[in-house]
């Protein structure tokens, strides 16, 4: 089987996102990264669910690091008998998918699909572990075959040499973007907004463009309108955390504003994605607040004075009336139809049979 991550950036190859291996999961600490390389160690699933909900591994990492912390929770039930062994198994993926509030119903998908290989290697008298362990490599094999699709079509939007604008950290998209853009001979240049309060435009998108060999610049978050006046953005692209099926586009925090100077200065601004079949309109999404503390610290500095209040909203939403297209495995939607790309029997980014 050969393998989707060949060729893409260290932090993101499958081993480097999160991995299971002896009784353990080893997650990369994206908190620190790149500046430190070095991985937290979880020996219980409820340690992956914690490592999740601190914001050890973002973006599409956390659903690697579920997965991984199902073969854990497999292996902390490997004495029991056989039905006990598989009702821990459904409660452990109840209490890992329920991480992160905002992403519940994509975590499901994740943790409930391995369910069935787990359940399978328990009848046959097989390693559980190790099943979902293969499995989760097959189901990474299919999301990052799926995204490449998504790549290929969002490529096709962008001018050779054009300059392209990122919004937090895409993962998978941004690697398979990149990719795409270097197999077809084309050039462009990336201008990653920083992304306060963790940084992951600066520290992860950026790293991922310079390591594939791009052109790549940071700018603060309070500066993309200007750019885009004085040095030109060709296009606006971003994954997200949840795509409603009645086009609003719920990804990090910041994501609504440069929606909106894009449409102000004409810019395209395309999503990538499937949508989402849990998430029928924007009111099933719930907006995770975080610790509103975070943001009067930059890197664990404080920068603001005591007695100052913070706000922290993880994620924002941005209405489909400032959206281009959503680019999907299916080809580039309206994001006012978005229910005919289930037409034909086609599964969401998150939805897969093995």
């Amino acid at each position: 089987m050969e393998r989707q991550d060949k060729d893409l950036a260290f932090m993101l190859q499958y081993e480097n996102v999160a991995w299971y291996e002896n009784g353990s999961v080893r997650i990369l600490d994206r908190r620190v990264y790149p500046t430190t390389v070095s991985f937290v160690i979880c020996h219980h699933h409820d340690e992956v669910r914690q490592a999740i909900a601190d914001m050890v591994t973002q973006s599409a990492g956390p659903y690697t690091a579920a997965a991984m912390g199902m073969a854990l929770a497999a292996y902390e039930c490997r004495s029991m008998k056989s039905e006990e062994r598989k009702e821990y198994l459904r409660k452990a993926s109840d209490c890992i998918s329920h991480a992160r509030v905002t992403t519940v119903k994509r975590m499901q998908l994740i943790t409930e699909g391995c369910l069935p290989a787990a359940f399978a290697a328990i009848d046959a008298g097989e390693d559980a572990s190790e099943a979902i362990v293969q499995h989760t490599v097959k189901a990474n094999n299919t999301r990052y075959g799926k995204v490449r699709s998504m790549a290929e079509y969002l490529v096709d939007m962008i001018p050779d040499g054009g300059t392209v604008l990122t919004q937090c950290f895409g993962e998978t998209i941004v690697g398979m973007m990149l990719d795409v853009t270097r197999q077809r001979g084309k050039s462009l240049k990336m201008v990653c907004a920083e992304t306060r309060p963790y940084f992951q435009g600066a520290r992860l998108t950026a790293t991922v463009g310079r390591d594939m060999g791009f052109d790549v610049t940071v700018i603060t978050d309070n500066m993309p309108a200007w750019y885009m006046e004085k040095e030109g953005i060709d296009l606006f692209t971003c994954a997200a955390d949840a795509i409603c099926l009645d086009g609003h586009v719920c990804n990090k925090v910041g994501t609504y504003q440069l929606a909106i100077v894009c449409k102000y200065m004409g810019i395209p601004m395309f999503v990538s994605g499937a949508p989402d079949r849990g998430h029928e309109t924007v009111d099933t999404v719930t907006v995770e607040m975080r610790d509103p503390e975070f943001p009067l610290q930059a890197m664990g500095v404080r920068v603001a004075a005591e007695g100052v209040k913070g706000w922290y909203p993880s994620f924002d939403i941005t209405p489909p009336s400032l959206i281009s297209g959503i680019v999907t495995d299916r080809g580039i939607f309206s994001p006012y139809d978005l229910k005919r790309y289930f037409e034909n029997g086609a599964l969401g980014e998150f939805e897969m049979i093995l």
